[in-house]
């Protein structure tokens, strides 16, 4: 999931580079929505990891 982050990611940069704005600001929206949701699914895993060894 992050890859697909990322991807967005760079897409975002060369459509900015190339003067294509709105591609850039939609690109770099869903490569931000997509590392949160990443980070929110580390942080699930990381809780339910502690709990199962309680």
């Amino acid at each position: 999931m992050l890859y697909y982050a990322l991807v967005f990611f760079v897409i975002a940069l060369i459509a900015g580079v190339l003067g294509f704005g709105g591609i850039a600001g939609a690109s770099a929206g869903i490569a931000q929505i997509l590392f949160f949701l990443f980070l929110a699914f580390l942080v699930i895993s990381l809780v339910v990891g502690l709990i199962r060894r309680v």
